[in-house]
């Protein structure tokens, strides 16, 4: 068995979230520390991509703030998210939707899926 599999399944955080892909619209809650006090913040946004696997996942969340693109990228094993809410599931043919980033306007629309 592998050495780092091992180290890896016993520092495992496990956090239970939604299942989402890219494409799909989140609401992430996460704490912020400013000095002594803790507050959660939320970020909104489109999910552009999921990479990793296990303890390394991590996922980018787009949103635009005024005219600026804003994008952050959370590790689900981060003990700073407190939750994450699906807004949309979003209807995208890929898995990474870096395209978006160069999209304004109605064109920087996706659709919805439905079920």
């Amino acid at each position: 068995m592998n050495l780092m599999d091992v180290v890896q399944k016993e520092f495992a955080v496990t956090n239970e979230f939604p299942k989402f892909i890219a494409g799909d619209t989140v609401t992430v809650h996460y704490k912020i520390r400013e000095g002594n006090k803790e507050r959660i913040q939320q970020f909104r946004g489109v999910v552009i991509q999921r990479s990793g696997s296990g303890h390394t996942e991590t996922f980018t969340v787009r949103k635009m703030s005024g005219n600026i693109g804003v994008e952050r990228i959370f590790p689900f094993s981060s003990p700073s998210i407190d939750k994450i809410e699906v807004n949309k599931h979003g209807k995208v043919r890929r898995a990474r939707i870096f395209y978006l980033r160069n999209l304004t306007g109605k064109k920087a629309r996706i659709r919805e899926k439905k079920f």
